[in-house]
């Protein structure tokens, strides 16, 4: 088993101890919830006559039925209108802090929780929602969970887990133009699988991810479950502490010196060892794009859609299934084809740096005629920040709707939806049969720059001929 990474050191801190079945019970140091898996876990506790012994460990926001057009109460669905009654319920009467709509801090759980930040290295953070290892990103552990596990957090602060063994993925070097964190996890998990992580913590490390950007670094161990991993971290390093440096909840003053001593000490040691290291030349990533119903069937944006005898035997069936759905052949290139709704958006790729990259490709451009296509900002506050800066206003001059925040068309629980088998470039994280909306939909996953050019075109195309 792995021994001096950050992993173990953050396991070891939060462990409670051994239960008799063998789990560690942890302990959780920030619970995120929302109107989805929540629900039930306070019912659950409402039966059992129990409460919540740590109000101040959770924060809750609703995300991901809201609608990003007409947000007005009630809620046109009258489902999601129940769903928020019951978390703005819930909330206040056992005293969780709620980022509600209009409230300036409400969004995308993923989104909301960095940008205030809540999110520290060195935590064990917990959420009803699969994607929360996007918080890894601040050297951070942080697991998805399901609705009974929201009630024990609840109810007890800690959940009983097994460890996980830990992979270290390096990947070093530049990345080239018109490459972006996106392509780089995408590439990951076409090459290591979708199942690839299944028992693993990735950590991910190497000179390419130390060049990136917190938010870029976010987008990257977002994806970790796509690739079978139950969390990613990234060791923090002063990229981290310049952005939490003077958000609302980091710590300040002497606290903040102290915290930073601490998170130092966290990091891997030079000589920890892992499970498994499996390494990646940046240079051999280009813009990426999923062709078929994995995060893990994607190709390069100039290379052809893989040929059933190309693929190993495993991945065979799956790859039939997807050509079928899909309505593509084997051999054919991607490139070229046609795109009828164009999203920007979700907790992959709906920050401040993915809109003012995708800006920068839109400015001047318009797009293509029948081809729909909108921004989604993922949090209150990353829309105010965008439209401080002109961004709304490049973005609909170019003919792209300009929306409020919300999961939106990620996983359409709202009005954003697929129509029939309309086929959707898309800058969210899943491309599943059905989940966009449409029990016929398709979704190809792609960088925002790529959505852009994809939208311009109107149909998959090489951001870097946009360049």
């Amino acid at each position: 088993m792995s021994k001096g990474t950050l992993f173990d050191k953050v396991w070891n801190a939060h462990s409670v101890g051994t239960l008799p079945s063998g789990q560690t019970q942890l302990f959780i140091g920030l619970h995120l919830i929302h109107e989805v898996t929540s629900p039930q876990a306070f019912a659950m506790l409402r039966e059992r006559n129990l409460n919540v012994p740590y109000p101040e460990r959770t924060v809750a926001t609703v995300d991901h039925i809201v609608p990003t057009e007409n947000q007005a109460r009630p809620f046109a669905d009258t489902l999601a209108e129940e769903m928020i009654q019951a978390l703005e319920n819930n909330c206040k009467e056992n005293g969780i802090r709620f980022y509600n709509v209009g409230s300036g801090r409400q969004g995308i759980v993923h989104v909301i929780a960095p940008e205030q930040g809540l999110t520290l290295p060195g935590m064990t953070i917990a959420c009803g929602d699969s994607h929360t290892s996007t918080h890894g990103a601040f050297g951070a552990i942080a697991f998805g969970i399901g609705t009974s596990q929201v009630r024990d957090v609840l109810a007890s602060q800690t959940l009983a887990m097994n460890k996980l063994k830990v992979r270290r993925i390096e990947v070093n070097g530049d990345l080239r133009p018109g490459v972006y964190a996106k392509d780089v996890i995408l590439h990951i998990i076409r090459k290591l699988g979708v199942k690839g992580g299944v028992g693993y913590a990735y950590e991910y490390a190497g000179t390419t991810f130390e060049k990136m950007s917190m938010e870029e670094r976010m987008t990257v161990c977002n994806m970790s479950i796509e690739g079978g991993a139950r969390c990613g971290y990234i060791n923090p390093d002063e990229t981290t502490y310049d952005y939490l440096n003077g958000r609302e909840f980091a710590p300040k003053g002497d606290d903040w010196e102290k915290a930073v001593a601490w998170w130092d000490s966290l990091r891997s040691d030079a000589d920890a060892e892992y499970d498994d290291v499996v390494v990646f030349d940046a240079r051999d990533i280009s813009p990426t794009v999923t062709w078929g119903i994995t995060p893990g069937q994607g190709i390069g944006v100039d290379e052809s859609i893989p040929t059933p005898d190309s693929l190993p035997e495993v991945d065979r069936a799956i790859a039939q299934e997807a050509y079928q759905y899909m309505q593509l052949s084997p051999g054919q290139p991607l490139r070229g084809t046609k795109v009828d709704v164009c999203f920007i958006g979700s907790c992959t790729n709906g920050r401040i740096s993915d809109l003012r990259e995708a800006a920068k490709f839109a400015k001047g451009r318009k797009v293509s005629n029948g081809v729909k296509a909108f921004v989604v900002p993922g949090s209150e506050a990353v829309k105010q920040q965008a439209e401080a800066e002109g961004l709304d206003k490049v973005f609909e001059e170019a003919g792209f709707e300009w929306r409020n925040a919300g999961c939106s068309m990620c996983l359409a629980m709202n009005p954003d939806k697929l129509q029939g088998d309309q086929i959707s470039a898309s800058s969210s994280n899943r491309n599943f049969k059905g989940r966009q909306g449409s029990s016929s939909g398709r979704t190809l996953l792609m960088s925002p720059a790529m959505v852009v050019a994809a939208a311009v075109n109107g149909a998959v195309t090489d951001v870097r001929e946009l360049l």
